[in-house]
């Protein structure tokens, strides 16, 4: 079976800070930088800034958030989040996200979590079809009492998907 992969890493240490800013679905969409000062792989070109728009997109617009899937085929999507600790929200959440910046948005596997005693670390990991031309994105938020939106800054991101092109059909 074929498999096609894309990950990408964001890190405040080599990147700098991510400003958290909400969409209008309470969530924010996390950037990746292109290039290889911290994408670990992307041989397909699943995150290239010439991809969605008319001209090249820069980190860290929305469009450097997003995976554009290179094959059909069943998606394993996964990610991961580590928070600032000093920031104190009572619940944390996350969504994978077709389409997160067209028409079509369609979120999934939402989850939400409490903050533990330690470090605020998060992963997820969600499967499902994917289809070349739609693409996929990472969301978060972080929440305090009475659902209000926190501006707590993540400190590491990191977004995968790996395709299974050779899916079989009985």
């Amino acid at each position: 079976m074929s498999l096609v992969i894309c990950s990408l890493l964001w890190d405040a240490e080599k990147g700098g800070n991510q400003s958290i800013t909400y969409d209008e679905d309470g969530y924010h969409l996390v950037r990746f930088p292109y290039g290889e000062s911290q994408e670990s792989y992307d041989p397909w070109k699943m995150h290239d800034p010439a991809h969605g728009g008319d001209a090249p997109s820069k980190f860290p617009d929305a469009r450097s958030g997003l995976i554009w899937p290179s094959h059909d085929g069943w998606g394993v999507l996964s990610a991961l989040a580590f928070w600032d600790p000093d920031s104190r929200p009572s619940e944390y959440r996350a969504r994978f996200v077709r389409d997160p910046l067209g028409s079509g948005y369609d979120s999934t596997a939402t989850t939400d979590s409490a903050p533990t005693g330690g470090g605020q670390y998060r992963s997820y990991t969600w499967q499902m079809f994917v289809r070349k031309g739609t693409p996929l994105a990472f969301k978060v938020s972080a929440r305090g009492r009475g659902d209000v939106k926190i501006k707590a800054p993540l400190t590491h991101a990191q977004f995968k998907l790996a395709i299974h092109t050779d899916v079989q059909t009985p």
